[in-house]
């Protein structure tokens, strides 16, 4: 009776795989500046997890290289991409590293395991024609229009014009603060990924186009625009406009463009943004800055335009390359 009775309390006084769970995104938001997609992210893969291992009479706190191993499988056998499964295992090996480190586990079930071999796509992105047409498109505002309409169009071109000027990602490029379209601004200041801040320089496009919205923002003050804090304030929740708002938007603009909606998204402007920068002879450290990618081997993802950009030099320029033949 009394070893019953000290197997309930330990099975009390256990942490649930809820509370584990809890844990270890309170130590990601908190120590690493984990974003709120991100830890949404999180939660959806260990969440898959502990209900694999739950129909399995299994939990977090139980299970061992084998069960994570079967896990995998499992999720092969669903018909999951390599790229879903390297991403729920390396979520996986986080948080049992951090079980492990805080002395809720003794071993790190996860460690030894390796994922799928991927091989990493070549980014979407559009040629310099493409985002010359989608420039022209949204700088075509009809100044007959009604005064919320013409906001919309400028606001609109003043999102393209910024995106593809600085190759901000979409979330930062919403959540800009008023106080980055100062008329004087050569730079802005922007905070990414982990509260990191950095600098992105502003050309003269972005600053004509920033002015002009500012300038249509103004009329329409009284409709709401006045005292928010955004630059592309709106009266949703998060008080400025979503990305997903804003990749409808540039969807339309993109057919209007003749261009294919499929083909674009804001990701493909920031893409474009970092290609043509590389292909013109930007260095990649800089384009590595300039996009907050905190490792390098990030950026690398665009060295496919250095090697084509290698190779047009040696055909051009070397004496027997092909153009001297």
């Amino acid at each position: 009776m009394a070893g019953k009775i000290a197997q309930g309390t330990a099975r009390a006084a256990r942490p649930s795989d809820l509370q584990l769970t809890a844990l270890f995104l309170d130590m990601m938001a908190a120590e690493l500046g984990a974003e709120k997609n991100t830890l949404a992210a999180y939660t959806r893969d260990l969440a898959d997890f502990a209900a694999y291992l739950g129909a399995a009479r299994r939990s977090v706190a139980t299970a061992d290289t084998e069960d994570v191993r079967a896990y995998l499988v499992d999720l092969t056998r669903r018909g999951m991409q390599a790229t879903t499964i390297a991403r729920k295992l390396s979520a996986i090996r986080q948080f049992y590293r951090f079980l492990y480190t805080e002395g809720r586990r003794k071993d790190d079930p996860a460690a030894v395991l390796h994922g799928p071999k991927r091989t990493r796509p070549l980014p979407k992105t559009l040629t310099l024609a493409e985002v010359d047409r989608l420039l022209t498109a949204a700088s075509q505002i009809d100044p007959k229009a009604g005064p919320a309409v013409r906001l919309r169009a400028a606001r609109l071109a003043c999102l393209v014009e910024l995106l593809y000027a600085t190759g901000l990602r979409v979330s930062e490029l919403v959540a800009l603060p008023v106080a980055a379209a100062r008329r004087d601004a050569r730079v802005i200041v922007v905070r990414g990924k982990g509260g990191k801040e950095r600098l992105v320089p502003l050309n003269n496009a972005a600053k004509q186009a920033i002015a002009e919205y500012l300038a249509q923002l103004t009329l329409m003050r009284g409709a709401g625009g006045a005292g928010s804090k955004w630059l592309f304030p709106s009266f949703g929740e998060a008080g400025h406009i979503t990305r997903q708002h804003f990749a409808r938007e540039l969807k339309a603009l993109g057919a209007a463009a003749g261009l294919r909606p499929a083909q674009l998204s804001p990701h493909v402007l920031r893409h474009a943004f970092a290609s043509h920068l590389l292909h013109n002879g930007a260095d990649l450290r800089v384009v590595q800055t300039l996009l907050g990618h905190a490792d390098i081997s990030t950026t690398q993802i665009y060295t496919h335009v250095l090697e084509e950009r290698l190779k047009s030099l040696v055909r051009d320029l070397h004496p027997l390359g092909d153009a001297n033949n």
